[in-house]
């Protein structure tokens, strides 16, 4: 069975990260593609096989207005870790139509859930609150390579983890951590985010299907979910196993 991350961008215009685990928790595929039709072809390979798409993208949008109750109760659990989602509902231009996610997961044939990066890092580590390596007003370069390399190395100790996730000799994470590692330029780091948060999004998928008693649903099938790792006050979850 593949577990396959989709970071998932609100339009063909923007890049998607892809990664693809297998049944051994090993990287398999990692890129990043832009247009439907490309992730498609790229994604293929996997989903021809039994397969589970995570995706970071809203895949069921009804409420006209405001947060759909799946966000509205995850945000209730992480705020406090600055991990609350933005709203999605049909009064926002993409959404209007369906969801770009659920069109993706219709055309790949195979099983999606929603996850959410933020969240199911917090819960996987133990973060006190999540790590900034998105770019946004106020972080500069240095701040944002730091972040996403703690996020890296995060990843890669999921080799300890259960189940286990092994990324660190696939030779595109490696091309992903010189380039983190050595650049001063905000558009490489955004150019890397994707792949990684869709490493994150193979995890979950991984996690869920081997450890469903340690995943938290909220909301449902009618008004939209979102799929993480449950939150745990005894520590990371993820990298120790518990």
């Amino acid at each position: 069975m593949f577990f396959v991350g989709i970071d998932l961008a609100w339009g063909e215009r923007s890049p998607t990260g892809l990664a693809v685990a297998g049944d051994d928790g090993r990287l398999g595929y990692l890129s990043g593609a832009t247009t439907d039709a490309d992730i498609v072809a790229r994604l293929g390979p996997y989903t021809a096989e039994e397969s589970l798409l995570a995706i970071d993208a809203p895949l069921v949008v009804t409420n006209p207005a405001g947060n759909r109750p799946c966000e509205a109760a995850l945000n209730r659990d992480f705020r406090a870790f600055e991990a609350g989602c933005h709203p999605s509902n049909t009064g926002r231009p993409w959404f209007t139509g369906g969801t770009r996610g659920a069109r993706l997961a219709g055309a790949l044939g195979r099983p999606a859930v929603e996850v959410y990066p933020h969240a199911a890092t917090v819960a996987l580590f133990g973060l006190p609150k999540t790590l900034k390596y998105k770019q946004k007003p106020g972080r500069d370069v240095a701040r944002l390579r730091r972040e996403l390399l703690r996020l890296m190395s995060l990843v890669e100790s999921l080799a300890g983890a259960d189940p286990p996730l092994h990324v660190g000799r696939h030779p595109e994470w490696q091309r992903l951590r010189d380039l983190v590692s050595g650049t001063t330029r905000k558009s490489d780091l955004r150019r890397a985010e994707d792949p990684v948060d869709a490493v994150v999004c193979a995890y979950v998928a991984l996690f869920a299907t081997r450890r469903p008693a340690d995943v938290t649903t909220y909301g449902d099938d009618v008004t939209g979910a979102i799929v993480t790792p449950s939150l745990s006050r005894s520590g990371p979850r993820g990298a120790s196993g518990r």
